[in-house]
């Protein structure tokens, strides 16, 4: 079981998109596929037609019904998605009261990763879209993982929020003495821009080995798809987006 966490303490650089295109790239091979949606923004929710206000099961259940969880409880937590072999553990409005109820208690950030190895093992990936602040869920995501997906816009100010982003993994790091395999996407690449350019050659001079050597290029197919609640591998599967992720994932699994 693979446990890829996408995380990027800046908004708007492609977390979402990453999981979903990932994630239905990885169904139609035929892997059997669970995304989990740790953001109380729910954008991963809405994309697939669920409303985290009216969600009865979700996440939140994840935490609050930790001890007394079972098989037949967690499975009314997840949904099955339109794309077939892709399931989704989603966000509930709930989740927002999460931090301010859990963060004094001990032994919290554990909580995913024990309930992904008694309940989840029979999936064959699982993509977690990690909020952008830091506190349990953020928690929680990075310790569940044996991958960090950072999706970073290749604009310059962009490349503050990935600072972010390593300092909060040092510091879950030492506190949880755990080293991260980590895994740089530059996104929303424009070749006919000076910043894309400038803000790319930055990134692999910062994060050299770290940095993906492709590029996820701007490509609204991306927006279309998204409009009709429908995964861009399925909707467009020749679009250049697809592409770009399609050659991500061959790293990735061989990496």
């Amino acid at each position: 079981m693979k446990v890829w966490t996408v995380a990027n303490q800046k908004g708007g650089v492609g977390k979402t998109t990453t999981v979903i295109t990932l994630g239905a790239i990885l169904a139609q091979q035929g892997k059997k596929v669970l995304m989990i949606d740790t953001d109380p923004h729910a954008s991963l929710t809405y994309y697939f037609g669920l409303d985290s206000e009216q969600l009865e099961f979700g996440v939140y259940d994840v935490f609050t019904r930790s001890e007394s969880m079972d098989q037949s409880y967690w499975d009314k937590c997840t949904w099955q998605s339109p794309v077939e072999n892709l399931d989704i553990l989603p966000a509930t409005m709930a989740m927002a009261t999460l931090d301010g109820v859990l963060s004094k208690k001990s032994g919290m950030g554990l909580i995913i990763k024990k309930a992904l190895d008694k309940f989840a093992s029979h999936y064959d990936h699982i993509l977690i879209d990690c909020p952008p602040i830091l506190g349990v869920l953020m928690v929680n995501a990075l310790a569940a993982c044996n991958k960090v997906l950072i999706p970073v816009q290749t604009e310059c100010m962009a490349l503050k929020g990935l600072e972010r982003m390593y300092r909060t993994m040092e510091l879950i790091q030492a506190s949880q003495s755990k080293e991260y395999d980590v895994c740089i996407i530059p996104t929303m690449y424009d070749k006919r821009t000076k910043a894309s350019k400038v803000a790319y050659k930055e990134l692999n001079h910062m994060y050299a080995n770290k940095v993906w050597q492709g590029v996820i290029p701007i490509d609204t197919n991306f927006r279309t798809a998204s409009m009709e609640r429908t995964p861009l591998p399925i909707y467009n599967k020749n679009s250049r987006g697809v592409f770009a992720y399609q050659e991500l994932l061959k790293q990735l699994e061989n990496s």
